[in-house]
């Protein structure tokens, strides 16, 4: 939200002096976080300047551009040759004849930026026309300012060649930009910004001029015919509970916005359009009510506020023909013909026109989460939506249409109907029993009670004190946020000064350092990242059609998923079950930027809820602590959430050079790793074939797990068809492990192993089998048969060929055997390795090569 020191001014006193940063400085103090400062900035010469004349000159480049001569009165560098200004411009957007903003040689643009009179194009530039983001006026760069359209014809007929373009657009005029967080929906106004203004001055009496401190008639029999009819309230609430409509007739439609009112508009980021809409923005962005204004003469008779029908359609004022959702909140002519969807957009059916000479105006208070609710689903944020889904004051409603009639009538020659509709549903608020002494406690700084009442009172409640310490307190009707003890105890913080609470260091207790599970976590991105992988971190979100595009089979459990309420985005509405799933897009997005050889990782939770589902859980009230059975019925609803590691790698593993060819990723990069994630956290890993188990490929892909059968995950080459439904590289490779299962495995035990100190015993043994008879079996076997002595097994050779047969193969393991108290035999190491052999032979039918 943006507040303009001179428009701020008029509601609060400014010290006088006192610069756009200071004025920050005050928000920031009472909690308001800046965003940026505009305006101010610009040192001339900036002048107004007619184009008198411009030739279109094409480049090599494809590029056409303007070599214009533009008037710019006494202010021209060339007058004195007699001459008018010469200038290149790239835009078209403008004609002979247009007033344009022109900068000339010696000035000084936003950010810094010196002019000089520079050679381009084959010609020498004096001065350069403007364009709306180059004078920090908005973002727009698609052409450069005319004036006729920028500020109305008649504004711009008083406008001459040579004026000062720095007053003229209110560019000396500092703007201060401050973010609104969603509990703060009073501050997307000026009179929001303004009473926080007046707080961080202290809140002096006499200070602060409220501009919805006006009077309004009262509601008429025979006013604007309005009905509210909420057939689908959201949780009880209905879309609308206040409805304001006044008429204004004979405005001209030729009537222009005032400059005043147009120079502020766009100092807050907006473009005049048109009188009946300049006048509502205005307004809007004063009070913080968004307003609508309707053609008259196009409307039936009445209004009628409703939910969607099944297939309704509406064309907003953005020219889109959106499809209607039944919990869409509608403004309709009649009950019938949409006008609008409510607090988001209007409609172009009834929009304001060239002919329009009688005005409906609408001030409505619409349910903010309904309306938040509506514009995520079309996508469309628009102003009112940012400020309806934050809390409006449902007060505002008369005050804001009085103010648009009153304009109206002052500048569009019209007169006021003396009909008044006010459809109003609104409740009071209830107090709320306040301890005087509860912001003491909670912030840790003495507030006197008497302070605490005054600071509410200034924020614009009503106070009432009781004999007991206690106060009745009820919010004034623009802060919604205030509903409890804690609430109010923040705002007394808040006002008195963030800066008078102490900053008080705490003694740190003896800690007990990291958990096991934090250190495993850490170990495996160290190892991960060992191998040269780089972990990152997505959202846990897929959409609903990955299962299918992975190719899990029907019944698998990773294909039962938890829809997420509101999602945040409708392409993906479910929690991940695998990490890979989120990863997917990760790799995708980094290929598509160019980056062909990737190695990513993810650590984090994936959501299991099984066939049935997640299970409803309770919801308890806020007035007392849930009992133990509510929330042993809370924590059984939500979903099995176990930790993995997924990995995603395509691309070259070893890249190529002058060194020469590279290695692409293949399927036992990913089973290394997995290997290196093991290894690092002393925990032993088997692996086996697993041809059917998807998204890897069948012939590729290995099963991962404990000595005991633990399943720990799985690693491979994606399936060829997964790859292409989802756009990856080819031969992509994948892996996920389940982190629970290795922290588990790698807990420390009890009876701690000594290491041994006396020498190993290596010896060789070479075993055929059948080529379908899995390594990890074999080795699996050899390890039953060496008995304890045994310290490990290592594959280092593969043969196939006609020295052991067509159909077989040959494996070559090094077995280490080492006693914990004395040095084993010749004898002892070969008893162990025939032993070892036979347990191969007995249980995969292996020969000693």
């Amino acid at each position: 939200m943006r507040a303009p020191l001179s428009w701020l001014s008029e509601l609060v006193d400014v010290p006088a002096g006192a610069t756009g940063r200071d004025v920050a400085a005050s928000f920031v103090s009472v909690g308001l976080e800046e965003e940026d400062l505009h305006g101010g900035d610009i040192t001339g010469p900036l002048v107004v300047g007619r184009v008198l004349s411009f030739v279109d000159e094409p480049q090599k480049n494809g590029k056409v551009i303007r070599w214009c001569t533009v008037d710019v009165g006494p202010h021209g560098q060339m007058a004195s040759e007699g001459k008018h200004q010469e200038i290149v411009c790239g835009a078209h957007n403008f004609e002979v004849g247009d007033l344009v903003v022109v900068v000339l040689p010696g000035a000084v643009l936003p950010g810094g930026f010196a002019i000089a009179a520079r050679k381009t194009y084959g010609h020498v530039s004096n001065g350069m026309i403007c364009a709306e983001d180059e004078l920090g006026l908005g973002e727009d760069h698609s052409g450069i300012i005319v004036l006729q359209r920028y500020l109305g014809e008649e504004a711009a007929a008083a406008v001459q060649p040579g004026d000062d373009a720095i007053a003229l657009l209110g560019l000396a005029d500092e703007v201060v930009e401050v973010n609104v967080t969603p509990d703060r929906g009073y501050c997307f106004s000026l009179r929001g910004l303004a009473r926080e203004y007046w707080h961080s001055q202290g809140s002096p009496a006499g200070a602060l001029r409220d501009p919805a401190d006006v009077a309004v008639p009262a509601a008429t029999e025979d006013g604007y015919d309005v009905v509210l009819d909420d057939g689908a309230p959201i949780d009880g609430r209905e879309g609308c509970d206040r409805f304001v409509a006044r008429v204004v007739r004979g405005v001209d439609p030729q009537a222009p916005t005032p400059p005043w009112m147009a120079k502020r508009l766009t100092q807050m980021g907006m473009r005049p359009i048109s009188l009946a809409v300049d006048v509502t923005n205005y307004v809007m962005l004063l009070t913080g009510q968004p307003l609508h204004a309707y053609d008259l003469g196009a409307l039936s008779g009445s209004v009628q506020v409703r939910r969607a029908r099944p297939g309704e359609r509406l064309t907003t004022l953005d020219g889109v023909e959106r499809a209607l959702h039944e919990q869409d909140l509608l403004v309709t002519d009649g009950g019938e013909t949409p006008l609008g969807l409510a607090g988001v957009m209007g409609g172009a059916s009834s929009e304001i026109s060239d002919a329009t000479r009688d005005v409906l105006v609408e001030a409505a208070h619409f349910d903010p989460v309904t309306v938040a609710r509506t514009a995520r689903r079309h996508k469309l944020v628009s102003e009112a939506s940012k400020r309806f889904e934050r809390g409006v004051d449902p007060q505002l409603p008369p005050v804001a249409a009085q103010l648009v009639v009153d304009l109206l009538v002052a500048h569009g020659g019209g007169t006021a109907g003396p009909e008044v509709t006010d459809v109003d549903r609104t409740s009071a608020t209830a107090p709320y029993r306040l301890d005087l002494g509860l912001p003491s406690r909670l912030v840790g700084v003495d507030y006197p009670a008497e302070r605490v009442v005054g600071i509410l009172r200034d924020l614009g409640c009503t106070v009432v004190e009781q004999a007991d310490g206690t106060a009745d307190v009820t919010p004034p009707s623009w802060r919604p946020d205030l509903v409890d003890g804690p609430d109010y105890a923040e705002e007394v913080a808040r006002v008195d000064g963030y800066e008078k609470i102490p900053s008080v260091v705490p003694t740190p207790t003896n800690g007990r350092g990291l958990t096991h599970g934090q250190r495993v976590r850490r170990v495996v991105a160290t190892a991960l990242v060992g191998r040269g992988l780089t972990e990152v971190l997505t959202y846990p979100f897929v959409s609903d059609r990955l299962a299918d595009q992975l190719g899990l089979p029907e019944g698998d459990d990773r294909r039962f998923a938890t829809r997420v309420a509101n999602p945040l985005s409708d392409e993906a509405p479910l929690m991940r079950t695998m990490v890979i799933g989120s990863l997917l897009d990760a790799l995708r997005r980094n290929v598509s930027r160019g980056r062909r050889d990737v190695g990513l990782f993810e650590l984090g939770l994936v959501t299991r809820p099984g066939a049935d589902g997640p299970r409803p859980a309770p919801v308890p009230g806020v007035d007392a602590r849930p009992d133990d059975a509510t929330v042993a019925a809370i924590e059984a609803a939500v979903p099995r959430q176990p930790r993995h590691v997924g990995i995603l790698a395509a691309g070259e593993s070893d890249r190529g050079g002058w060194w020469g060819a590279g290695r692409p990723v293949d399927w036992s990069d990913l089973v290394d790793a997995a290997r290196a994630v093991a290894h690092a956290l002393a925990v032993e890993l088997v692996v086996d074939a697993d041809r059917e188990h998807a998204p890897w490929h069948p012939g590729r892909c290995a099963r991962l797990t404990l000595p005991d059968g633990t399943l720990v995950g799985h690693a491979g080459e994606l399936h060829p068809k997964v790859c292409a439904a989802l756009d990856l590289p080819a031969r992509t490779c994948a892996a996920e492990l389940d982190v629970d299962v290795l922290t588990a495995a790698s807990e420390p035990t009890t009876q701690l192993v000594p290491f041994s100190d006396y020498p190993v015993a290596l010896t060789d043994v070479a075993l055929v089998v059948d080529a379908g008879v899995p390594a990890a079996e074999v080795e699996r076997a050899l390890r039953a048969g060496a008995g304890d002595a045994l310290e490990s097994v290592e594959l280092f050779d593969v043969y196939t060929g006609e020295q052991v047969g067509e159909g077989r193969t040959s494996l070559a393991y090094r077995m280490a055997f080492r006693a914990r108290d004395r040095t084993l035999t010749t004898e002892e190491v070969n008893g162990f390795r025939d032993a070892a052999v036979a347990s191969a032979a007995t249980r995969t039918g292996a020969t000693q090569r």
